[in-house]
């Protein structure tokens, strides 16, 4: 209870004496020592008519008359707004001046994510767009920036009622209800500025094996004359191994290698610090720090393996929503509580549910030992839009998430959501096994499922299960003849395909403790119990039968309760309803 009312105050003193709202560099993985953070207050306006642009709203002909808290959502508390009706269009303003010191670099504009079409003006002059709500933005602003003070404008189109639009849990309806809750429009991640050289690193994608071979492949922008890449690898501060190569092409690949590796696993979470850096002689033209982590995902004989050893996936379902923010975590503190609260109730990864975490998210995940099954959000409805919106996006989950060690597991959809008529449509059937071939295409290194929880074809990793059994005694009944020959959740025309059994959802056990503040309609998938004692027991019961099951891992619903949802262990401000160490005991039944 201490840990909830800790994390609540460090909450609501967020921006005691002008703090500025989520101060820490927002990609770990990717960072230079020169920055400028751009959160914090900006001009707001909502543009209800779309008269914005015909009105040219981006050249300042319209003072704008609110203003709101970037990097906040304007559905949210914290935005300084928290208005949760219908606005597709609205438009962001503020200005920022180049330091001196950056005098003579390119200038690049990063935006971590804007739900769900964006266009940028920099002093007017329209610098860049982008479509979709979890993926960030890069503009490369130098053409449209000016010494002294130069103005960002932002225009933000998210139509809410449109449904082949990717958004999760984010309802189309006027207010939430059941398992969809309210949405966030506009940015609702971390802005910032950097300087690059006219020659500078894009990305580098790395790829480590447990033998110790690394792969780094940079992305290079610029002059490739005379260029050279260098990788300096540390662990504990100690430089251990260094890989360099001459430069010929603008996506190198560069082998290193590491002696005796340490792995990474939940338990012992070690990371490899890199340093990247582009030389042209004596030369350093760009410098960027990462990290990575020795780390294999498999399976075999219908189990799941770390590192090539057995292990039991043990993930509790996350929503990843707060409700003073929505979707944006509040604090860097509150994403450490979160995993430290999931750890302590003896879970050891997290299925964050219909949402592209915040990448502070995994770094924190990398960091602290958490596996990670990754998962997009889903549109609700199958059509040629859709389609393309949504595998473009993905692609660029994939790209911007690659590195993370924590990630074991890609789930591009989730129960059959934007594809409602699988069983019998073979164009949405086609549709789910290019995701699964893409997925793998993208990345061979990790597991991938084709459809989380529903309907199977002959393509996926993991044979995930959803299933809300009240008691232990239901569960079992239902499942104790699966098998090969009996594989639930099959698809007409096709065969199991000999993937690990998977209960990805289950549980469900709504609980309200006394006192607790929660909407007239809360629900649970269950029914409500009284007293925890009763949901500790019922949850027990699931586990006990569990444990007589051929699964390779279990993922219990749901980590907090969220608006009018009530399944959560935690309440949806974080106070713990159970002694977390009773859930570990349960949890521990497990192995």
């Amino acid at each position: 209870m201490r840990k909830a009312l800790l994390f609540l105050l460090a909450a609501s003193s967020l921006f005691a004496a002008g703090a500025t709202p989520r101060p820490e560099f927002p990609q770990p993985q990717f960072q230079r020592e020169q920055w400028l953070n751009l959160n914090g207050n900006w001009e707001f306006e909502f543009d209800d008519a779309g008269a914005g642009l015909a009105e040219k709203w981006e050249t300042g002909t319209r003072k704008f008359s609110r203003n709101i808290v970037v990097p906040y959502c304007f559905e949210s508390k914290l935005s300084g707004i928290g208005d949760t009706g219908y606005h597709r269009w609205v438009w962001y303003r503020r200005s920022f001046t180049v330091p001196p010191e950056w005098k003579g670099r390119r200038l690049l504009l990063h935006f971590g994510a804007i739900d769900y079409r964006a266009t940028v003006w920099v002093n007017g002059r329209e610098a860049g767009s982008h479509t979709g709500g979890f993926t960030p933005i890069t503009l490369d602003i130098t053409p449209y920036a000016t010494p002294g003070v130069n103005v960002i404008t932002v225009r933000a189109d998210d139509n809410p009622t449109d449904r082949s639009i990717p958004r999760g849990k984010q309802y189309w309806g006027p207010a939430s209800r059941s398992i969809w809750y309210t949405r966030s429009s506009g940015i609702w991640q971390t802005v910032w500025l950097e300087p690059v050289s006219e020659t500078h690193l894009e990305s580098v994608r790395i790829t480590p094996a447990t033998d110790g071979v690394v792969r780094f492949e940079p992305a290079i922008a610029g002059d490739l004359a005379k260029l050279e890449f260098h990788a300096i690898i540390r662990f504990s501060g100690e430089v251990v191994s260094e890989a360099s190569a001459a430069v010929r092409e603008a996506r190198p690949t560069v082998i290193g290698g590491v002696g005796s590796p340490r792995l990474w696993s939940p338990n012992r979470p070690n990371l490899y610090d890199v340093t990247f850096e582009l030389r042209r002689g004596a030369e350093v033209l760009d410098r960027v720090q990462s990290y990575f982590g020795f780390r294999s995902i498999s399976t075999e004989n219908g189990r799941v393996l770390l590192n090539g050893t057995p292990i039991y996936l043990k993930a509790v379902l996350d929503q990843g929503f707060w409700p003073e923010s929505i979707l944006t975590p509040p604090t860097d503190e509150a994403i450490q509580y979160d995993i430290r609260m999931i750890k302590e109730m003896g879970f050891n990864a997290a299925r964050k549910h219909q949402k592209v975490e915040d990448p502070r998210y995994l770094y924190w995940a990398d960091r602290m030992g958490l596996l990670v099954s990754e998962e997009m959000a889903n549109a609700q409805i199958f059509n040629d839009s859709y389609v393309e919106r949504f595998t473009r996006e993905w692609m660029e989950v994939v790209e911007r998430d690659y590195n993370h060690p924590s990630i074991v597991i890609w789930a591009p959809v989730n129960e059959s959501w934007g594809v409602p008529d699988l069983a019998s449509d073979p164009r949405q059937q086609n549709h789910v096994r290019s995701l699964y071939l893409l997925t793998k295409t993208l990345d061979s290194t990790r597991l991938a499922i084709d459809n989380e929880g529903w309907d199977h074809g002959d393509m996926t990793d993991l044979w995930a299960l959803h299933n809300y059994a009240r008691t232990g005694d239901v569960l079992y009944n239902e499942y104790k003849d699966m098998s090969p020959e009996h594989a639930p959740s099959l698809l007409r025309g096709y065969r199991y395909n000999g993937s690990p059994f998977y209960l990805s959802e289950f549980g469900g056990i709504a609980y309200i403790p006394q006192g607790a503040a929660v909407p007239k309609e809360a629900w649970g998938y269950s029914g409500v119990e009284k007293t925890p004692e009763d949901a500790l027991a019922r949850m027990r019961g699931l586990y006990e039968a569990i444990r007589r099951l051929p699964y390779a891992g279990i993922c219990y619903t749901q980590l907090t309760d969220v608006e009018q949802e009530v399944n959560g262990l935690m309440t949806y401000d974080r106070k713990p309803k159970f002694d977390s160490k009773l859930v570990k005991e349960i949890n521990d039944l497990l192995r």
